[in-house]
């Protein structure tokens, strides 16, 4: 007998290989997303703007890397002795207006080069409900807690997120002939907007990825939002807020989309690191022991092996950690 209805998982389309480079946008579902490619030593370039959670947002932010733009003080703002860009988190705010536009610049030029390589665009999306600046009619990515009478809200529809996703990724295709692009709708359920809000919100989303994917052959989706309602629909694959998917769900849904989106040789790889990285995580009793010191070597072996199989591999961290454990 079978329990629960399992989300069909995609099976065509192109895999990701580890050795591609990947840029990831979107809510905080991507970061748990990201991360976790990024513990498995995918390359990787997170969030440039930080966490971002409506589709035109995301597609501001990927044109302004796209053309390298870089921000101006006019385009800061200046509340309470912080200087803060209403595109950007606030993990890019500062005391002083040089060192707001000086990290904000620096990850603009980072992420203009890393998009320029990629081989992948990863996007979640996360509520089509937007924050328009009143000042100037702009739609914001962050409010950072302003009064909201300086803003207006509203629902972005299906149509209009499509009319600015498929010439953007046009662009960007005629740049990179072999980009692809993953688009997927983020679980997180967005109360504030009422149980019905979030659904409409989240059908926007739905209908917009279907019309890019429809018509960008190079444009595919991956049900995490499904995989989260009709799978995990039981409170228990749920955080205490209720809103956020637990720890459990999200290695859940990380486990279908490894399945669903790499290839067999990069899920060979994954299995080989989870090995080395639960040795590494393992913390003896006496790490002055011959046979952890045995242990310590024989890990550091297999990292070395696996450099020289796939010199992209950044592992100097790791390799550091155990001969720095060896000399104990």
């Amino acid at each position: 007998m079978e329990f629960r209805t399992k989300v069909e998982l995609p099976v065509k389309g192109p895999k990701l290989h580890h050795s591609d480079k990947l840029m990831i946008w979107g809510s905080c579902f991507s970061e748990h997303i990201g991360n976790l490619l990024m513990e498995n030593k995918f390359t990787c370039d997170m969030n440039p703007f930080g966490v971002l959670y409506n589709p035109l947002s995301i597609a501001t932010s990927i044109q302004c890397l796209l053309e390298g733009t870089c921000y101006e003080p006019k385009d800061l703002h200046h509340t309470d002795d912080t200087w803060y860009s209403l595109m950007h988190h606030s993990c890019f705010s500062a005391a002083s207006q040089e060192e707001c536009l000086g990290k904000i610049n620096e990850r603009i030029r980072k992420g203009h080069a890393n998009l320029l390589q990629a081989d992948w665009i990863l996007i979640t999306w996360g509520s089509s409900f937007v924050y328009t600046w009143k000042e100037n009619g702009a739609i914001v990515g962050n409010c950072h807690k302003l009064p909201a009478r300086l803003f207006e809200r509203r629902m972005v529809s299906a149509e209009e997120i499509a009319a600015a996703y498929i010439p953007l990724l046009q662009q960007l295709h005629t740049l990179r002939p072999n980009l692809q692009c993953l688009f997927t709708v983020s679980p997180i359920r967005h109360l504030k907007d009422g149980l019905h809000g979030n659904q409409l919100s989240k059908a926007n989303l739905l209908l917009a990825t279907d019309k890019i994917c429809q018509e960008l052959d190079f444009c595919h989706y991956f049900p995490s939002y499904e995989i989260m309602m009709d799978e995990l629909r039981d409170y228990r694959f749920y955080a205490d807020d209720m809103m956020h998917p637990s720890p459990l769900a999200i290695q859940y849904i990380w486990e279908c989309f490894s399945n669903c989106c790499f290839t067999p040789s990069t899920l060979s790889f994954l299995k080989e690191w989870e090995k080395i990285r639960r040795g590494l995580a393992h913390k003896p009793f006496n790490p002055e022991t011959e046979a952890y010191q045995t242990f310590l070597s024989q890990i550091l072996l297999k990292i070395e092996e696996l450099k020289e199989k796939l010199p992209y591999l950044d592992v100097q961290k790791e390799i550091k950690s155990c001969q720095a454990l060896l000399k104990k």
